[in-house]
């Protein structure tokens, strides 16, 4: 961090508080999609639809809603832009609790992404904002460690709603939670000056996504991430029905079970934090995305044969997911450091594209899924993609010409 930075969040004391926040506005996405994981079965009961669509709609949102708030947040600051997506949050997720056909909460949850964006991008930019490369990816893997809380106790949470209240009260609870959010965010710090903000025309601030895609490194690293998250909403969006419905486990059990990989995701976070210390980020790029890679062809390999039951899938399924916090945290940095001067928009397109990426998941699941919950589909999906993900962590990088 900055010297000036560190020296003003410490006097106006809001340096941990800072962190803090962030970590909770990083976490909105795990739990927007995670509280309700326990529900879907009885949601597509109720609506009569394929309920991965439900996921769907809300990583269209998602991604959309990154390309549109970066370029804003670059040019008008973060604090603005952030507190306009908190609202949208809450108002969706108010329409999502009122819904009562699968259209109206696929419109819903499209509408309370495009809202609930704000807090991961601009987490992400507000850290770019102020930390080098290094420290950047050390603090990100301290606020995904923290962030990891949500997806933990966000399927025992919805597990446990259910047993009291309908899915209903699920969305009712994140609308209070966005509207915490909105009074904590009020707190923070603005980030970015004024003199470091973009001047040009929002229309130019959009052509900066195509300057991007043209950057070589940049890409490639948004690629590794992209693809890695693949095999994460293929576990999130299938994983319901592969648990519930096809091994029989009960929406409590199933939420138990689920925070397990967080444990991981978690203990790995943490860990990253002094790794980076020692090496260098794309070694373990490399070093992690080859164990998800190994773990993911023992998951479609146990899916196949059927041996060891649910355990054998659960296991192969930890050591995937474990290296998410390593993963994410060393792709943003590196990507973000070839792009210092826009780090809105960087973190905007990686952002989308990496959220984005869960449409080809549960799509993949509802095209080829019959909502029997049959493990190998979700296994060769996150088998195939872990692949591509230690393909972009290997391939070399070279300065842009740009």
């Amino acid at each position: 961090m900055t010297d000036k930075f560190m020296a003003r969040t410490k006097k106006v004391g809001v340096g941990n508080f800072m962190w803090g926040t962030l970590a909770a506005l990083m976490a909105i996405t795990s739990l927007s999609t995670d509280i309700y994981l326990p529900a879907m079965p009885q949601m597509m009961k109720d609506l009569q639809g394929d309920i991965e669509l439900t996921i769907t709609g809300f990583l269209v949102g998602f991604s959309i809603g990154q390309l549109f708030w970066g370029p804003i947040s670059d040019r008008y600051g973060r604090k603005i832009p952030m507190t306009i997506g908190l609202l949208l949050f809450i108002l969706g997720s108010i329409g999502c609790a009122l819904s009562s056909t699968i259209v109206e909460i696929v419109l819903f949850r499209v509408f309370q992404a495009f809202g609930a964006c704000v807090g991961p991008m601009l987490s992400r930019a507000m850290v770019r904002d102020t930390l080098e490369k290094t420290k950047a990816a050390e603090m990100l893997s301290t606020l995904m460690t923290l962030m990891a809380i949500a997806p933990i106790i966000g399927p025992l949470i919805g597990g446990q709603l259910l047993k009291f209240t309908t899915w209903h009260s699920i969305f009712s609870l994140l609308a209070l939670i966005g509207f915490l959010m909105l009074v904590a965010s009020i707190r923070l710090p603005e980030t970015l000056p004024n003199k470091k903000r973009n001047g040009t025309s929002l229309w130019e601030a959009f052509k900066k996504y195509k300057i991007l895609f043209r950057k070589r490194d940049f890409m490639v690293y948004t690629l590794c991430v992209t693809f890695y998250y693949v095999t994460v909403y293929a576990f999130v969006a299938g994983s319901p029905l592969v648990y519930i419905n096809f091994f029989g486990l009960s929406p409590e059990d199933y939420g138990w079970l689920f925070a397990v990989n967080i444990v991981g995701i978690a203990t790995l976070s943490f860990i990253n934090r002094y790794l980076v210390r020692r090496y260098t980020l794309d070694n373990l790029l490399k070093t992690s995305t080859s164990i998800s890679m190994l773990a993911g062809l023992l998951l479609i390999t146990m899916a196949y044969t059927g041996f060891g039951g649910l355990w054998s899938i659960a296991i192969s399924v930890f050591f995937v997911l474990s290296m998410n916090g390593v993963i994410a945290a060393c792709s943003t940095a590196s990507a973000l450091d070839k792009v210092p001067d826009m780090a809105g928009a960087g973190s905007a397109l990686l952002g989308a594209l990496q959220y984005g990426s869960g449409i080809v998941s549960t799509l993949l699941l509802a095209f080829f899924g019959n909502g029997t919950g049959n493990p190998w589909i979700m296994s060769w999906i996150m088998a195939i993609f872990t692949m591509l993900a230690t393909t972009m962590a290997f391939l070399p990088k070279r300065r842009s010409k740009i």
